[in-house]
């Protein structure tokens, strides 16, 4: 499971990257979603991946922190989505408005021929 995850994480966040250095402005978008995705799995996964765990503390096992899911990582990646999605709306407005003005989608407004 950890190779996968691992994978997971160094594949968004190779894409992410590749798409950031491109010239159009929609998949520079997408290559910092891409990225955000790539940290969240990564903040996640060092919560300790683990199933049937309460997060909260229960009196019988309150000296052995082997019993319980840290609720931290899930706290910051929850929050890390809602702002994520904020800022994608965001960037996509900003898009639409360059587009409008200058009538290119290129990060530098210009367009190159090949």
């Amino acid at each position: 499971m950890e190779l996968i995850l691992s994978l997971a994480i160094g594949v968004l966040a190779g894409s992410g990257v590749w798409l950031v250095l491109r010239p159009r402005t929609f998949q520079v978008i997408m290559g910092l979603s891409l990225i955000s995705y790539a940290v969240n799995l990564f903040i996640f996964s060092m919560g300790r991946v683990t199933l049937g765990i309460p997060p909260v503390i229960d009196p019988e096992w309150a000296g052995d922190i082997s019993h319980y899911a840290d609720p931290l990582p899930q706290a910051l990646v929850l929050t890390a989505i809602v702002i994520a999605f904020a800022t994608t709306a965001l960037f996509l407005v900003i898009l639409l408005a360059s587009r409008g003005f200058s009538g290119t989608d290129h990060v530098d407004g210009k367009e190159t021929l090949k």
